[in-house]
């Protein structure tokens, strides 16, 4: 029982994962190299992996805006009279018609870096951003939700 105990969080943890696709290419030369990024459900992290030439960036991305807000929202009645007044409302949900952003800091076993920028994220399945490297060359990205 100890065994299977742990192995049952583990399953319950993976199926509450988003994982996403990453495709990358630099504005220098038609390339394409890949990458993957997971996030936990309910978490604004994601672990992101990203392979470019023989060269595996790996860090997190964390949420810069969400894809979404709530707010409480009043309206009111009133009965005459200071401090005297009632009033009803309600917590809605505003969507981010951009979607989520989030910047991700990544670097490889070398030292060298890459930062990203990720726009469109949530409930939508897709997403792009820019990732840069250290000597300033600019890649494209696409971001699809693997599944």
């Amino acid at each position: 029982m100890k065994r299977v105990v742990p192995l049952l969080a583990a399953a319950a943890l993976a199926a509450c994962a988003s994982t996403y696709e990453l495709t990358l290419m630099p504005r220098t030369s038609g390339t394409v190299y890949t990458g993957e990024a997971v996030q936990r459900a309910g978490t604004d992290q994601a672990d992101v992996t990203i392979a470019i030439d023989n060269k595996v960036y790996t860090g997190t991305w964390v949420v810069a805006a969400p894809d979404r807000s709530n707010a409480y929202v009043s309206g009111g009645f009133g009965f005459g009279g200071w401090g005297r007044r009632g009033g009803l409302g309600t917590v809605v949900t505003v969507d981010n018609p951009q979607g989520g952003e989030a910047k991700a800091l990544l670097q490889a076993a070398d030292g060298t870096g890459l930062r990203c920028d990720f726009k469109g994220l949530g409930s939508s399945r897709s997403g792009g951003g820019t990732c840069q490297d250290d000597k300033g060359l600019l890649y494209d990205v696409q971001i699809r939700l693997k599944g």
